[in-house]
């Protein structure tokens, strides 16, 4: 088993390991110490596949249990939903010695972490992902939340879960689709600090090193979350082609989905550097190259003009400027603080 401290306030263990969800139940309890009643939060598609193989699971060690299965989708990711699960905790009657377990992808994860930031003031959770875009990403450093119509993730709270479990079986019952959507947040992770994750991915080797690409990829994480737990500094780094990919996302009505929106995001920012002299034409090619042979989107439809607009209300702006993330060469990447009268002409640039 891999084992990753993530030492913030408070600290907790990753672990990552083929097979852990079929014990969830006792590692649970060596977490929280007791037996209690447990909200099992996630969508309808998790729940048809894991609902109730992990409830009979957390049964077996003496845990109370109830279900949640809100509509998959990013469209559902909404005050509405995020309403009812609270209304279903208060209907269940959780109190702040019961704990909650968001187990899923990012939708779930993100809603679960922040309802239980929220009911009663903030009662325990714990991170079950079950995609590789929710296991090195979302479930990792504390992010929850949800989209209001102006944006993505909007609102929100950072809020620290007591534990996360990655179970890497859980990614074969993925479509290959989704599969490779989450390999665009690893393949980030290559370009941000780690030219040699990055190569698994050139050569295609990633899929038969799957427990290594997590584990480097939560680690890098990890040490960025610890460094500036709430975003203020270093952590930005983590957002590289996400100011475009939200963009994207959000001008495609969410029908681009997060991880091919962050590749293209990822290629516009690496464009834009080269335009800058920030990095040269070899960076940006191998960053194409590599995701088109994925099978990754590295082109948008959209006109800059349109995708500025999303991005003036993503929530990475502060004030009067908006941080972008730009590769120097992979392996290494800068954050690059621009005014906001100059983002059209850099958004430009970085669209052609």
């Amino acid at each position: 088993m891999n084992t990753i401290r993530v030492n913030t306030s408070p600290a907790y263990d990753v672990k990552i390991e083929t097979g852990l969800m079929n014990r969830l139940g006792s590692e649970l309890l060596a977490v929280l110490g007791k037996t209690c009643k447990i909200a099992i939060l996630t969508d309808d598609t998790v729940d048809g596949i894991y609902g109730r193989r992990i409830e009979e699971n957390l049964v077996e060690s003496g845990f109370d249990v109830c279900r949640f299965a809100m509509p998959h989708g990013e469209e559902h990711k909404n005050l509405q939903w995020w309403g009812r699960m609270l209304e279903f905790l208060a209907e269940q009657h959780l109190t702040r010695s019961d704990c909650i377990v968001a187990l899923g992808g990012g939708v779930p994860g993100d809603m679960a972490g922040f309802a239980a930031a929220c009911y009663l003031r903030s009662i325990a959770f714990v991170q079950v992902p079950t995609t590789l875009l929710a296991m090195v990403d979302s479930s990792v450093g504390g992010k929850t939340g949800l989209d209001l119509q102006q944006g993505k993730n909007l609102a929100g709270a950072f809020y620290q879960p007591r534990a996360v479990f990655c179970d890497p079986e859980a990614l074969l019952t993925l479509p290959e689709e989704i599969l490779i959507d989450g390999a665009a947040e690893c393949v980030k992770y290559g370009i941000l600090d780690d030219e040699p994750l990055f190569a698994l991915f050139e050569e295609g080797q990633w899929k038969e090193r799957m427990e290594e690409v997590i584990a480097r990829c939560i680690r890098q994480k990890a040490e960025l979350v610890e460094m500036d737990e709430k975003d203020r500094g270093s952590r930005q780094l983590l957002n590289l082609g996400h100011t475009f990919g939200h963009a994207i996302e959000k001008c495609s009505d969410f029908g681009v989905s997060h991880g091919k929106g962050v590749a293209i995001g990822m290629v516009m920012a690496a464009r834009l550097a080269n335009k800058l002299d920030i990095c040269d034409a070899g960076t940006l090619d191998r960053i194409v190259r590599t995701l088109q042979n994925m099978g990754l989107p590295t082109w948008t439809e959209f006109e800059p003009a349109q995708l500025l607009a999303a991005a003036l209300s993503d929530k990475k702006r502060a004030g009067n400027k908006i941080t972008l993330v730009l590769p120097e060469r992979i392996g290494h990447c800068e954050l690059k603080p621009i005014p906001l009268d100059r983002f059209a002409e850099w958004m430009q640039l970085a669209a052609q």
